[in-house]
């Protein structure tokens, strides 16, 4: 192992997201050696290092005192010193603190390196077995009811595999109203406690699901990744909401910028697209797209 001290760089280390054997040896190494280390919870963190030895001195860096925490920690990086940043669990900054103390550090020419390592997201997709080769992760729904139904409507037509956060006293009213929204029938995968002793995941469809939590109170406990396939593109059926957005675009855009950005939120051809923004009768050819983007048009008062 590497002990020599870490010159003063801003490290983002992942850390385990349940099963301390997930720690790797990078990891140990930078957090031994950086000169201090911000964490969410020193309280939950202390355990992390008091398992592999490490002695480095915390910080408490969280949502409600990083724009304080977050100066002070830039001052010692140019200082010369060099810091480590964790969360509870997995990769920081993935619905963890974090964000304003980067982007400090950031305008600060502070070199950041990322110590990667596990993360739900990517473990919850590397079983689910639904598609990985897009997806979207909207991290906690919000709690209150309406907020989470317009949250969860504005996704309806997502063709990516959605990818969500939820806690235990959220999860049954979340799959429920993700049920509603989305229909019975959408295919989804819930894990529980990854990488933990009772580790479980759940596949099928939401109605199902949904009955399985609702029968099974210890099916609720715990933390969760809950993933949902996208939609199945359908050019009938979406085409016209892409000219809708496309006419709106267009008083912004180019027709051909509109098209192109319309065509791929919602999955369709985007020729055909532009034949219908256009109003032309005739399908163009290839030759005829005009596939060179044009300047997009300037609102009132820009230069």
């Amino acid at each position: 192992m590497n002990n020599d001290k870490p010159i003063a760089e801003l490290f983002v280390v992942a850390t385990p997201i349940g099963n301390l054997d997930d720690m790797t040896y990078r990891a140990v190494n930078i957090l031994s050696n950086v000169s201090v280390v911000a964490a969410e919870d020193t309280r939950h963190t202390r355990v992390l290092f008091d398992h592999f030895g490490i002695k480095t001195p915390l910080v408490i860096l969280h949502e409600h005192n990083e724009s304080a925490v977050g100066p002070q920690l830039v001052k010692r990086l140019c200082a010369g010193e060099s810091v480590a940043l964790v969360s509870d669990a997995g990769t920081p900054l993935l619905s963890d603190p974090g964000y304003r103390l980067l982007n400090l550090a950031i305008a600060a020419n502070v070199t950041i390196k990322a110590i990667p390592g596990p993360s739900a997201i990517t473990a919850a997709l590397s079983i689910a077995g639904l598609a990985t080769d897009r997806f979207v992760f909207e991290g906690f729904l919000p709690a209150r009811q309406a907020a989470r139904t317009t949250c969860l409507e504005r996704l309806r037509f997502e063709s990516r595999t959605l990818v969500f956060f939820e806690s235990s006293h959220r999860v049954l009213a979340s799959v429920k109203d993700i049920a509603q929204v989305f229909g019975a029938q959408r295919l989804a995968v819930i894990c529980r406690e990854l990488t933990k002793r009772f580790e479980t995941t759940l596949r099928g469809e939401l109605g199902h699901l949904q009955q399985v939590l609702g029968a099974d109170p210890m099916q609720q406990k715990g933390e969760f990744v809950i993933l949902l396939a996208g939609v199945e593109p359908d050019q009938d059926e979406q085409m016209p909401r892409a000219i809708e957005m496309g006419h709106a675009l267009q008083e912004y855009l180019s027709g051909s910028q509109a098209a192109r950005v319309a065509a791929r939120l919602y999955g369709v051809d985007r020729r055909e697209l532009y034949q219908k923004l256009s109003g032309l009768e005739q399908p163009l050819t290839a030759e005829e797209y005009p596939d060179k983007e044009s300047p997009a048009k300037q609102g009132p008062g820009e230069a």
